[in-house]
């Protein structure tokens, strides 16, 4: 088939298109800068279109002769508001459809009693746009668990780094969790289905808890979690921030979606797909540990807002170390000029005060 797949530099789609052409078809993608595309080893295989969801003007030319649509945007970790232009975006992207058969389309579970979070609401809101204009297929989906992903990343960070950890009492909320092999399985397969509505899917559900518990049992690490009466989401989604790489406007959508228990109802997608078997949490988080110690992280969550992940963390016999860069408009040999003459007599370029204050310290002692 001829596939379009849109949101290709993300950690979901990054991993979609060279599956997919693996498998035979032919694949299109719509990225707003093609220079985002370098360095990705199955660049050369695929027709590149530049275009943004927000101008509709240029959709047309990517979806000429287009029969399967993957729709893998979201405007989650963006500033402003994100609800307001995946609404604006879903619209724009099914006016400009025409001939395309089947749009699959990957959301997120929905909690059964009380309002969800404004980041599900939106990305229910953008599933309801694509299937009342569009035969689609709504693949709802629990945190994603696989080397790079934001909801793996998340636990790790807090594990490695805290071996004792305040939470509120909503971490014994159960949730549906699935691995990112696992996702990619179903978002194939679809192709070979008709437009089925709304699938959830997600592996057997556990607690955020044991979610953190599991994985400081792959690591070998004693961890301990302290529950108390009162924690505000965004009090907790701001602690988040702080202690992990992910920033706080991707933080507060992703800790707000499991202030409520968000678990699977699986019974479509047994009956539909029943050669596909969700592996466990503690299976994908050992496949993903595996991943990182090899090397070989394929997307990271970072990857849509950046071409390169900015922070990485690594342990080498006990040892932690954490790398972060940043990209800059200037020469290595600018770059390394300036850089290594921090400190010293020169001191810092901001917060001057805090290295004097740090060398008097340091005479004293």
């Amino acid at each position: 088939m001829r596939v379009l797949v849109l949101g290709a530099t993300g950690y979901v789609g990054g991993r979609l298109t060279p599956r997919l052409l693996e498998a035979g078809h032919q694949v299109r993608v719509l990225v707003r800068h093609s220079e985002k595309l370098m360095g990705r080893a199955w660049a050369n295989r695929v027709e590149v279109f530049e275009g943004d969801l927000s101008q509709p003007e240029t959709l047309p030319p990517a979806l000429e002769g287009v029969e399967v649509a993957y729709y893998l945007v979201h405007s989650l970790g963006v500033r402003g508001d994100f609800a307001e232009r995946d609404r604006q975006n879903a619209l724009n992207f099914a006016n400009a459809v025409s001939k395309v058969t089947h749009v699959i389309y990957l959301g997120g579970l929905l909690p059964s009693a009380p309002k969800p979070s404004k980041h599900l609401q939106s990305r229910a809101e953008v599933g309801e746009i694509l299937r009342s204009h569009l035969p689609t297929t709504e693949f709802r989906a629990g945190p994603i668990i696989g080397s790079g992903s934001a909801s793996f990343e998340m636990v790790r960070y807090l594990t490695e780094r805290l071996p004792v950890m305040v939470a509120p009492r909503w971490i014994d909320n159960s949730v549906s969790p699935i691995g990112i092999r696992n996702v990619l399985e179903y978002l194939i397969a679809a192709l070979d289905a008709p437009p089925l509505g709304v699938v959830e899917i997600g592996a057997e559900p556990l607690t955020f808890r044991e979610m953190i518990l599991q994985y400081a049992e792959e690591r070998q690490l004693k961890r301990r979690i302290i529950k108390v009466p009162v924690l505000a989401p965004g009090l907790a989604a701001l602690w988040v921030g702080l202690v992990t790489p992910i920033p706080n406007r991707l933080a507060v959508p992703l800790v707000e979606g499991i202030v409520h228990s968000l678990v699977a109802d699986t019974t479509r997608a047994q009956a539909i797909f029943p050669t596909i078997h969700p592996m466990s949490y503690r299976e994908a988080v050992r496949l993903a540990l595996l991943r990182i110690k090899e090397n070989q992280v394929e997307t990271h969550w970072s990857g849509a807002q950046n071409e390169l992940p900015t922070y990485h963390l690594t342990d080498w016999e006990g040892l932690i170390r954490e790398e972060q860069s940043v990209w800059v408009r200037a020469t290595p040999e600018t770059v390394f000029a300036v850089f290594s003459s921090l400190g010293g007599e020169r001191g810092w370029l901001a917060w001057n005060w805090a290295w004097r204050l740090r060398g008097i310290i340091d005479k004293a002692v």
